[in-house]
């Protein structure tokens, strides 16, 4: 897809600020009515799941001129209400969407049968949850595919879709509220700042639980592209790099970020949710996105911000990078940190695109691939 933003310039080496002014922005009568609550790119081709409080799920082929609706199904039980989806995610073949609902549902649309595009209805549809199903993940065992989902009812399942019936299930110690899964790592961030890590050979045992390094609620766990540690994000600005396994207890450390220092006083600082971190599929470099409409790529293992971007007009709620790393997908939309009585009409509903080129998201010179 180098093609798809013509002639984006490389960025400087030196500045730490970085350019959005090539970004693509998809057009509105494309976009979700209501705040956008995850986005996902397939892992082996140019489309782009989005999940969405309208109760839609909507997928994007991106393409020359930035990227077009493909597919699209509500988020409709075969009995009971509509419900809103909280997360989405693909197979590993890239062939089939699977996303979780507040009232506990999840939606799984095969592609393969899906037709030429447009609204589909889902291929199956089931309610294991009795809560909302905040996190839903692929991924990979034995050589077959398995779904893993993670609910406010403090559960994970797993499934094979050869029953309504999960193959195994875990019990965490809270509601879920992130998960994400590399490999065979699955690291589960719940409520109380307990974070649940899990070797997915033995998916039916917590590997290790330990309590965030972060003081205040998580937001956000996304696994290193390694699959040794993973990245925390939480609602006071700060991130955290945690590495699983105790040989390596002394690469962990935190850091401030999506912080605006008062202009009136250096000892003041307003202090905005960490909302969303994504890992580089190449680089193992990482980038957060916030309440305060920035986003940033660092590099953890030199601990060092490679660059850092202006705000974008409302708060990201939503990020990932597609299969190859030159495209970075961010969601502009209200994220309910204030509350429903700000979510105002007059809220912008944005989904971008942005080039990832020159040095803007590779490591160091010296900085240990991870």
């Amino acid at each position: 897809m180098s093609t798809l933003f013509g002639g984006a310039a490389a960025s400087s080496a030196t500045s730490t600020t970085g350019d959005t002014s090539k970004d693509v922005e998809i057009p509105q009568a494309q976009l979700p009515t209501d705040s956008i609550s995850d986005l996902s790119f397939s892992p082996t081709g140019d489309f782009l799941a989005v999940s969405s409080w309208d109760g839609s799920v909507r997928i994007y082929e991106v393409n020359a001129s930035g990227a077009s609706g493909k597919w699209m199904f509500q988020c409709q039980p075969a009995q009971g209400q509509p419900e809103h989806p909280l997360c989405v995610s693909w197979s590993k073949d890239g062939t089939r969407v699977a996303a979780g609902g507040d009232q506990g549902s999840i939606f799984y649309l095969d592609l393969r049968t899906a037709g030429d595009g447009g609204e589909v209805k889902v291929t199956h549809t089931w309610k294991p949850h009795s809560a909302g199903v905040k996190g839903i993940r692929w991924f990979q065992s034995g050589g077959k595919d398995f779904l893993a989902s993670g609910s406010w009812d403090k559960t994970i399942k797993y499934w094979d879709f050869t029953s309504e019936t999960p193959v195994a299930q875990l019990q965490c110690q809270e509601r879920v509220y992130s998960m994400d899964v590399k490999d065979s790592l699955l690291v589960i961030a719940t409520a109380e700042r307990h974070i649940h890590i899990v070797n997915l050979n033995d998916p039916s045992k917590i590997y290790k639980t330990i309590t965030s390094p972060l003081k205040w609620q998580t937001r956000v766990v996304s696994c290193f592209t390694d699959a040794t540690g993973f990245a925390v994000g939480s609602i006071e600005g700060r991130c955290a790099i945690q590495y699983v396994e105790d040989k390596d207890t002394s690469l962990n450390f935190s850091f401030k970020c999506h912080r605006q220092q008062d202009p009136t006083s250096r000892d003041i600082a307003k202090v905005y949710s960490v909302n969303a971190i994504s890992f580089h599929p190449q680089h193992g470099t990482f980038s957060t996105a916030g309440s305060d409409g920035t986003f940033h790529f660092w590099d953890k293992d030199a601990k060092h911000r490679l660059k850092g971007y202006p705000e974008v007009g409302g708060s990201i709620t939503a990020t990932g990078f597609n299969k190859d790393g030159n495209i970075f997908a961010y969601a502009v939309s209200y994220d309910w940190s204030k509350g429903y009585a700000a979510n105002t009409p007059q809220y912008p509903i944005k989904l971008k695109l942005h080039p990832v080129v020159g040095d803007e998201c590779k490591p160091r010179p010296g900085s240990k691939k991870r």
